[in-house]
This record gives structure tokens, sequence and C-alpha cells, in this order.
């Protein structure tokens, strides 16, 4: 692609300008900033960041942080700290985004990280919700497909998107530049950028194809000696996969999921890991590499100090804290204020409008046996959306259920609580599945040893599974039952799912071979029109899916 030979051009173009720089012959002290999985959350979100209460180890508090607001002015502090410093991300800024951004194809948060003074960032998973053309959109600016509706010309990201493990097939080049390499007291430190290797399977499988997305570490690998023979040795890693630990925000005890593996692979060169995708927490040791996380939605500033060897060019020291940005110590920044109140102007029509009531409150949290109350609403959302189509059973996937509905205060629901739950705005597709397809898809919420997704199903569906079996063969067979009646292996059904997973998304592969498909509505509009038909929605209950040992 044209735009990234000329990336690549540019950054060949500042390497060489910066050969100009007396190197130092002192140790060069800099400081990283880092962030993930931003998704756009411009003002705090409600959840804030759960942390472990410092008065009693045992048990947890909930800190109100993060908003693009103070972490603009956490970012300002931290940064005043050292001349020499860098401020990058590891993906997910964007996608699965509160309204304030949703609306306007999250240009906002493009321009709120810019105007931060974002430099870098790896692309995640979420970057491709619109496809690879809408990412390079919001790379170089310019109008969506639904035109400008900003309140000002949208010019793209001030800061480089980085993708080395995504590669376009028609080119073998990589859609946006691999790596950065920036100086700091005359000493070269890379920074490369690459997403999860299983992107493929977690987004819309239109808007990549055409991309391979290559093995995360042999990718950083081979890396390694191209940056070397630019007399690189200091190399940072940007990577929008993490972990799940065991322990509190800035402590890595019993680390475990994909990054230990990666790193564990990595070159010896590499000296810092910065990771995401997890929404977790974490400042570790892994494979003697410093490897750190800042849980989500700018909640958290890893603030990474690095001491570089004026003599080798290599890290000597890196050591790390995750800084939270709470909204207390932190003061609103005026410039996100002013940007943030111009697309509120905007959006307050739409966002404020009153779509219904309900009865209580509505959560996402699952039981044992994988199922939710908001789960379980919006399948019976999308059933009753698509009744029209034959619709029969409504599968909805847990990852598309982004929030909780709390009660309002007023008892009034507006369209941005419906949209904070459904940001995704997928079509629902109702397809013909026999019985057998039917089990075998609920075979596939089981995908690794530690990753599950299981399906929200609507009311009149149910079905068992048994937690001490293998995966492959964990649902009980007969157990599929609609309306009571056991679903026969080559029964015909009407399935209804979003767009999503409908083409193979969440690795729900089976829905490929769906027939006699029929496109219907967007998922928060199903939302919207069964709650307004049902005011006094309350928690129902968890007996739809039933777990065995």
């Amino acid at each position: 692609m044209r735009f990234a030979t000329a990336a690549f051009t540019l950054l060949a173009a500042a390497v060489l300008a910066g050969c100009a720089t007396p190197r130092s012959t002192e140790p060069v002290q800099l400081k990283v900033l880092a962030i993930n999985d931003f998704h756009g959350n411009l003002k705090p979100p409600s959840s804030g960041i759960r942390i472990q209460d410092p008065a009693d180890p045992t048990k947890t508090v909930t800190v109100p942080a993060g908003g693009a607001e103070h972490l603009a002015t956490a970012v300002q502090q931290l940064r005043a700290k050292n001349p020499n410093h860098v401020f990058v991300a590891a993906g997910d800024l964007v996608g699965a985004t509160p309204l304030l951004s949703a609306l306007f194809r999250d240009e906002p948060t493009i321009e709120s990280l810019s105007a931060m003074g974002l430099q870098l960032a790896a692309v995640g998973n979420h970057e491709f919700d619109k496809g690879a053309a809408e990412l390079l959109r919001l790379q170089n600016g310019g109008c969506s497909s639904e035109g400008c509706k900003g309140p000002a010309p949208f010019t793209g990201a001030r800061f480089q998107y980085l993708a080395a493990s995504t590669v376009v097939d028609a080119t073998g080049k990589t859609l946006l530049p691999a790596y950065s390499i920036q100086r700091f007291g005359g000493i070269p430190v890379a920074f490369i950028g690459l997403t999860l290797k299983d992107t493929p399977t977690i987004v819309v499988p239109a808007g990549v194809a055409g991309l391979t997305f290559r093995d995360e570490a042999e990718t950083v690998n081979a890396l390694v000696p191209v940056l070397r023979q630019q007399g690189v040795e200091a190399i940072v890693v940007l990577i929008h996969e993490g972990g799940v630990p065991t322990g509190d925000y800035n402590a890595c005890p019993g680390i475990s999921g994909p990054i230990v593996d990666i790193v564990n692979k990595l070159d010896k060169a590499v000296d810092v890991v910065v990771t995401g995708h997890t929404h977790r927490a974490y400042n570790c040791r892994i494979d003697g590499r410093l490897v750190t996380s800042g849980d989500k939605y700018g909640t958290i500033v890893t603030e990474i100090d690095l001491t570089l060897d004026p003599g080798t060019g290599d890290v000597t020291r890196a050591v790390a804290d995750n800084v939270i940005v709470r909204t207390a110590s932190f003061a609103k920044d005026p410039r996100q204020t002013a940007l943030i109140a111009a697309y509120e102007r905007l959006a307050t029509p739409l966002a404020k409008r009153v779509v219904g009531r309900i009865g209580g409150a509505l959560p996402r949290e699952q039981n044992p046996a994988g199922e939710s109350v908001l789960g379980q609403v919006i399948a019976d959302a999308q059933l009753a959306a698509t009744q029209d189509a034959g619709a029969q059973i409504a599968l909805m996937n847990p990852g598309g259920i982004r929030a909780a509905l709390p009660l309002p205060i007023d008892g009034q629901l507006r369209y941005e609580d419906l949209f904070a739950v459904q940001p995704f705005y997928n079509n629902l597709v109702t397809m013909t599945l026999s019985g057998a397809q039917l089990q075998q898809l609920l075979e596939q919420q089981w995908q690794t040893a530690t990753r599950t997704h299981m399906l929200q199903v609507s009311r009149g569906f149910s079905y068992r599974w048994d937690a001490s079996q293998p995966m492959g063969q964990r649902v009980v067979p007969g157990s599929l039952r609609l309306n009571g009646q056991p679903i026969a292996a080559d029964a015909r059904l009407r399935v209804t799912v979003n767009s999503f997973i409908a083409s193979g998304g969440d690795n729900f592969t089976v829905l490929r071979q769906g027939t006699e498909r029929k496109t219907g509505v967007m998922d928060i509009d199903a939302l919207e029109a069964y709650v307004k038909a049902n005011p006094t929605l309350v928690p129902g209950t968890l007996d739809r899916i039933a777990r065995l040992n």
C-alpha cells in the first residue's frame, strides 16, 4: 500500500536526521509512559478501577479514575519529570467505545489522544472493528463513508500506528509501519508495535480480508537483526496481547495467558514489553524482561523508567510503576474539556433521548454455568426483533456486552445507556442450522484452556454441559431443548446472531455454515424496541444453561 511505503520513508528520514544528534557520554534516563485499551473513554468510566483495599488486603475498593481530561494532566505531570520521554500505547484505543466517540466514528478519541501527545501505538484488534480501510482513515484523516459529522475537519492521528505482524497479502508489506526508532541523548531506541495473531477470529472477518496476522514472537525476532543493522540495541515491544494476574494492579503474582509464552519466545534483545487486550493491570518480570499492562479506559498510566548505556546503547535498568489516574488527584485538562464539550453539543440530542424504563438493574456478570441476566435480556430482544425471519433461538456473544445496565435514578433509560451495553452496531442475521450444527456451535464456546466465550441464549432454549469433560465433548448429548422439546440432530432451526459472529467472529466458525440467511435490524435497535415493549424488566431466573460438575 502506498501509505505503508510512505510511512517507512518518513521513518527512515527521521532516523537519518537523528544521526546528527551527538551521543551522550553519560547514561541516559528515558521515561516511557504507556496506556492500553482506552476504548474511547473520553469521560471517566463509571466502573473506575478496582484495587486491593489498602486498609484490608482481603477486600477491594473502587477508585474513581480515568477519562481523557484527567489522563492528559497525568501524562503532562509525569512527562515533566524527564526531558527524555515518549508516550506510547498498546492498542484498542478505539472500538467498543462510548456513544460520545462512536457517534463520530471515533474521531474524538483520535483527536484527544493526539492533543495529549501520544506518539506511537500498536494496532489492537478493535482498531479493525470497521475494517482496515477505516483504520487507515483514522491514521490519515478525511471523512468517513457516512460523511463529515464533527465540529471541524478530521485530519487524522498525529501519532503513528504500528503493525509489524499485519501483512497485506497482495503486496507482502505491513499495513502500517512495523516499528519506529526514536533517539534520546543520541541513543536509538526501537519501538515495535503489533497486534495479536488471533485478530481474524475476534473481528468481523470481512474487515481483515486480504490481511495476514503473523506470529507475534516470530515477527519481533525477525526484526531484531534488522534493527541491529541500524545500530539499535534498546528495543521496546508494544503488543496488543496480554495476561491474567492474580494480584493487585502494581504486582504480578501468578500471571498466566498468551503473553507469558510470547515473552518467553522473544529474542533476548527485547528489553521491555508493554501489553494490553486483557484489560488487566500488572507490573511483571517474565524471562528477565519488564512486562507491563495498564488496566483499561485510561485508569492507569504505566510509568517506565529506563537507563540507556552510552557505550552499548542498550538498556541497563528498567523499572515501572502503574500510576492510577485518580480523578480526585489529577485536574481536568482545559484543552480536553473543550474538545469533549464541542462533541457533546452535537451528540446530546441523540444521547439523552429517553428510550424506555426498566424495573431493576440488569448485571452482566455470569453465573458458574456461564449465564447472565443482561445476556438473557439481549438474547430475548434479538429473538423478538427477528420473529418475521422465523427466529426460534437467539444467541449473543458475551464479548459484545460491554457494560451492565444499571437502574437510572429517575427510572428512565436513555439511548446512551443502551449504547454503553452494545456499542458495536451490528446487524442481526437469522439463519438455518441443524440440531447437530447447533450442538457443534455450542462446543465452540470452549476454545482454549484459558479462553471461553459462553453464548447467552434466548427464552425457550436450554441445554446442559459437563465441566469435567474435554473440550469438544462438554455439551451433554440430548440435552438441547426448545420450548421443552428435545432438539433432534436433523432438526432445522432458525437461529439469530449478530453479524460479527455470523461471519465466524470469536471463532464460532460453525455459523458460516448457516443457510437461508436474512439480515435484520441493528442489535441496539432490537434492544431499544424490547425495552420499550417491556417497561418493567427485572432480572430473570438464570435457568437456561445448566452446568454439571
